[in-house]
């Protein structure tokens, strides 16, 4: 593709870009047409073909099945499956969110049990945050777990579930001290569907169909202590770690989105208004301009948000670079599709191009894994942080610059 950037990237990613590519054109059209008019469940055929093709948690240790790649790596296959939007860029994604949790803080059984058959596309899970109560107040959570002796009770509700309906493993929290606040309180526990995970309720969405989006229900569901991840009430350092796959696939899958501009850029070349492809009128050519810029902005700030998370997962740093890369691309992809539209014009609001449906998915990214203005809190409390917390003594004071500097008293703050 012509937008593409090959700055960030080593013979290992570019030869995975294209493996990538590959699969990506096996692709049939009419699966994308079924998931739209919600005529599948769940892109099954997809998903194996992508676990038989050993794409599937490329950074997990090649004995669970994975490449033992790096966070960059992850990225560039995540543009190239972006191009079909948020469906089946989730479906991809969701061995790279789920598999964090198993390959970092599960067992060594939990990765022979769940982590292998995820990445042979033989396992589908998924991931349950939000409640009906609750949203961004994710330490909210009103689901609780009672222990009996080896076995945990849960009992709650979870909604906006991607592939719900078909997931045979899902990732969930609920509380295990009902005393403690949610930070303090909450434990992460993989629950098998047939462990008593019930399908309440199958959501129609304005975009990414064909996923099986659904509210689950626990009434009491059964799941036996060992598959308690980590220990009792230490679900927010699960969940702080999680955070990091949920919102680096976000990202990179937004940067699909290039394929609108591409398709734009296409049309304006062949489309003729007043004598001259509409190209040629600086209406046209500067949405274009922008919308080239902001990709590539958005790219670079997710291959740093990579090679930061792949040097210290856990640092103040990755957290703030993440949020920052999941707040700007997704918002650059819904920008760039928008713009896209607007240059095709009416045509652009029909069926006849792919760009209806993708403006649709677009809109779900900025949403989701976080909806932007929690990522506008994270990326300025970590900044404050870094600021207030004395780390920057080697840095110039340049208050000192000023004409008057000396003049202190005039420098009230109450």
């Amino acid at each position: 593709m012509v937008l593409e950037n090959d700055i960030f990237l080593n013979e290992v990613h570019l030869k995975l870009r294209d493996e990538v590519k590959d699969f990506v054109k096996w692709v049939d059209p009419n699966l994308l047409r079924a998931m739209d008019a919600e005529q599948v469940e769940y892109p099954y055929d997809f998903y194996r073909e992508a676990g038989r093709r050993n794409l599937l948690g490329l950074r997990f240790p090649k004995k669970y099945g994975g490449r033992e790649l790096d966070w960059v790596a992850e990225c560039v296959a995540l543009e190239e499956v972006g191009l079909f939007g948020c469906g089946l860029g989730c479906s991809w994604s969701m061995p790279v969110i789920v598999g964090e949790a198993i390959n970092t803080f599960g067992t060594e059984e939990h990765k022979k049990k769940y982590l292998v058959p995820i990445l042979k596309g033989e396992m589908v899970s998924a991931e349950g945050l939000t409640e009906p109560r609750g949203g961004s107040d994710f330490f909210g959570t009103n689901t609780i777990a009672e222990k009996d002796g080896d076995v945990y009770y849960l009992t709650g509700e979870k909604r906006f579930i991607a592939g719900a309906k078909a997931a045979d493993l899902f990732l969930l929290y609920a509380r295990t001290n009902s005393e403690a606040p949610g930070h303090k309180a909450l434990s992460a526990f993989l629950v098998e569907k047939d462990m008593g995970v019930e399908i309440a309720e199958t959501y129609g969405l304005m975009g990414f169909r064909g996923m099986g989006t659904a509210r689950i229900q626990l009434k009491g569901a059964e799941v036996p202590a060992e598959n308690l991840l980590l220990g009792e009430n230490r679900g927010r350092e699960i969940f702080n770690r999680m955070m990091l796959p949920e919102r680096l696939t976000s990202a990179a899958g937004s940067l699909g989105m290039r394929t609108a501009l591409e398709l734009a850029m296409k049309y304006a070349s062949m489309r003729k208004a007043f004598g001259a492809p509409i190209r040629m009128f600086q209406g046209v050519s500067f949405k274009i301009a922008d919308s080239i810029t902001k990709l590539d902005a958005a790219r670079a700030l997710i291959f740093t948000a990579a090679k930061q998370a792949d040097r210290d997962p856990n640092s103040y740093e990755t957290r703030r670079l993440v949020s920052e890369a999941k707040m700007f691309a997704t918002q650059v992809g819904w920008e760039v599709v928008n713009d896209a539209m607007q240059i095709l014009g009416g045509i652009g609001y029909t069926q006849v191009y792919p760009l209806e449906r993708a403006l649709r998915d677009a809109r779900l990214a900025v949403i989701w894994t976080g909806a932007n203005e929690i990522m506008q809190l994270i990326v300025q409390h970590e900044a404050y942080r870094k600021l207030m917390g004395g780390k920057l003594e080697k840095e110039r004071d340049i208050e000192l610059d000023a004409i008057e500097a000396h003049k202190i008293a005039e420098k009230v703050y109450e």
